[in-house]
């Protein structure tokens, strides 16, 4: 098990390995960033995107929140982490495809799917449940058609990553670089059991990468 004492020991071995390896590439990011990728994924510390998709420093703009959801877009106010995150990827970073990664074994969609906070408060679960709300109508066509099975948290996987990308297009800066061709979207799950990817096709169904 990993402690903060670990945390430092491994800074040391980064400090003394991959930053001197990398010594020009970190100098130029002390300047500035320029991804060309915002990745929205779940917090999990299985799923991290850097590991997954093999990324140097500076190349990807991650923000990370239970389940990898996005909310509508919402100018009501109030404290607004993803609306935020992706405001400043894309209107001030310039970010070109916006990805939206979801995995395999997700406990926010567990927690969605089984319902099992349903009742909790905050500080005991509550904020969990009031969050993953977001999947409310993905789980009702889910467990329709797939009961609360594994079937059915696969599925629910696949339509919280949909419900994502869907909530996307309700933000008014994402509608002007989808009008004019300057940003695109993505969808993909990742199995933490068997490391497969699969993506959104033209279709709106999931293949294999």
């Amino acid at each position: 098990m990993t402690h903060f004492n670990d945390l430092i020991d491994g800074y040391y071995r980064f400090r003394g390995g991959e930053w001197l390896e990398e010594r020009e590439r970190w100098t130029e990011l002390a300047s500035g960033q320029e991804p060309k990728v915002m990745i929205i994924a779940c917090s999990d510390s299985r799923v991290d995107p850097a590991t997954i998709f093999g990324s140097r420093p500076g190349e990807v703009f991650v923000v990370r929140n239970v389940a990898a959801l996005v909310p509508p877009f919402d100018a009501s106010g109030g404290l607004h982490g993803v609306s935020a995150a992706l405001e400043f990827a894309v209107t001030k970073l310039k970010v070109e495809e916006v990805v939206v990664l979801g995995h395999g074994a997700c406990g926010g969609v567990n927690a969605s799917l089984t319902q099992s906070l349903a009742d909790a408060k905050p500080g005991e679960g509550g904020f969990v449940a009031e969050w993953i709300g977001l999947l409310d109508e993905a789980r009702e066509r889910v467990v329709a058609e797939h009961g609360v099975t594994e079937k059915g948290q696969a599925a629910l996987e696949q339509e919280g990553v949909r419900v994502s990308i869907e909530n996307l297009k309700t933000f008014p800066f994402v509608q002007a670089g989808l009008a004019d061709g300057s940003l695109s979207l993505h969808g993909a799950v990742f199995a933490i059991a068997d490391g497969k990817l699969k993506v959104i096709d033209e279709d709106g169904a999931f293949t294999a990468a």
